[in-house]
């Protein structure tokens, strides 16, 4: 199965939908976003494909996004995708292209819906919450 998660070790949700994606037994292309951004058609095609609104896949959290007034009601997807590719970090993650979709795995566990290799023993997410049984099952 191919997969590209579009990733930023620094972050806790998208080390652990890495870690599920390789818990399939699964060895992605893994995309550093902030290293090697992508593109504004590739950035396009990511949102819509995950059925998001442009404004619903940008980070505000521990980004520039409140200095640049990206806020503001009239700012129209355009504007915000330049801001997005000028500034990588404003790009919500981690996004997860399979065979079986498009999604922005916030919480981590919704790459599993996207995932058709079953999942390989336990999980435990870095914050100590079990996601799968010791059977590969999704701990609900």
């Amino acid at each position: 199965m191919s997969v590209t998660i579009f990733h930023n070790p620094a972050c806790g949700t998208s080390r652990n939908t890495l870690g599920l994606i390789r818990n399939a037994g699964i060895e992605p292309t893994v995309v550093e976003y902030l290293k090697t951004p992508p593109n504004r058609a590739t950035l396009r095609d990511l949102i819509a494909r995950a059925g998001l609104t442009v404004r619903a896949a940008i980070r505000q959290k521990g980004t520039p996004y409140a200095e640049l007034d990206l806020d503001g009601p009239g700012l129209t997807d355009d504007q915000i995708l330049d801001a997005m590719t000028a500034h990588p970090i404003l790009i919500n993650r981690p996004f997860v292209v399979t065979p079986e979709g498009v999604r922005l795995c916030r919480p981590s566990e919704v790459v599993l819906d996207i995932l058709s290799a079953p999942q390989k023993g336990p999980f435990t997410k870095e914050d100590g919450e079990a996601v799968i049984d010791a059977e590969g099952r999704r701990v609900v």
